[in-house]
């Protein structure tokens, strides 16, 4: 981890850029492309019972064995959980220092394990009692949140992006404060429908209704098309997801420049590493 920290700190200061977050006058504020209209619409629901609005979603729980199946261990609170702990504190921190609600956690390619941290972050925040999440599967050319989720019943988000049908009928909802919005089937134009104004006013609508703390979107990877570029201008914050022994610190420094053009970079994980010193094996038996 150090030799890919070095790295990409070598790779930032040759093009001049010493840290990941962007100047805000290089990155318009997303609040300043909001409407009036959503503007209003939010302070208008902030006088109402938010926690009643979140029960009239359909709630669902899932199978323990499905999710140990898929890697989502972070439900519960275990030894195995604490690094999405640890990501989830630091998440939080940063957000609330700059008053930011939406975030979008992507991959320069598949199989890194974006999905699965995307899950388990969300089960971790929603293990903190003050904090209302919604996690939003945006990756919708391979859509697995369903799958993972153990979700069998009618969920198609794209629909409600598209306006075609209300978000709550594509929502499912864990305990009191997580929402999930799943695709149980892939979408023909994802990059068209992103792209496209009404998406973007159904998301403020969603935020708007909803009023949650942190609103997470599992984007695709960016070196799959231009789905994700076409959604960033929606977000406050990026955060990447780098898979160990596959992932190049070019490709990695090529995702971060691509990211910090259009939004603010929090920062990289590093997923599926195998060999970690002992002062990165976050939590073992301490407390348990």
């Amino acid at each position: 981890m150090e030799r890919i920290q070095a790295a990409l700190k070598k790779a930032r200061e040759s093009r001049g850029e010493q840290g990941r977050e962007r100047p805000d006058a290089q990155v318009k504020p997303r609040s300043e492309n909001k409407s009036n209209d959503t503007l209003i619409l939010h302070e208008d629901m902030a006088l109402g019972d938010r926690d009643e609005i979140w029960k009239a979603v359909q709630p669902f729980q899932p199978s323990d064995r499905l999710l140990n199946r898929n890697r989502i261990i972070s439900h519960r609170s275990c030894p195995e959980s604490v690094p999405y702990d640890v990501m989830r504190t630091k998440l939080l921190q940063k957000m609330r220092s700059k008053n930011w609600t939406r975030i979008a956690i992507t991959s320069p390619t598949a199989g890194a394990g974006k999905t699965m941290t995307c899950i388990n972050l969300a089960f971790s925040l929603s293990r903190q009692s003050d904090v209302h999440s919604m996690l939003l599967e945006l990756d919708m050319r391979r859509p697995s949140m369903a799958r993972m989720l153990g979700l069998t019943d009618s969920c198609q988000l794209a629909r409600a992006l598209a306006g075609d049908e209300a978000p709550e009928k594509h929502m499912r909802r864990y305990g009191k404060n997580l929402i999930f919005g799943a695709n149980r089937a892939p979408e023909r134009n994802p990059a068209e429908l992103l792209q496209g104004s009404r998406s973007a006013h159904v998301v403020d609508e969603i935020e708007a209704q909803f009023r949650p703390d942190i609103m997470i979107f599992d984007t695709p990877p960016l070196f799959a098309g231009d789905d994700t570029m076409a959604f960033l201008d929606q977000v406050d914050c990026a955060l990447l997801i780098a898979e160990a022994e596959k992932s190049t610190i070019e490709d990695i420094d090529k995702c971060e420049q691509e990211l910090a053009a259009r939004t603010n970079v929090l920062g990289v994980v590093l997923n599926k590493c195998r060999y970690l010193s002992r002062h990165e094996e976050y939590g073992k038996e301490y407390g348990y």
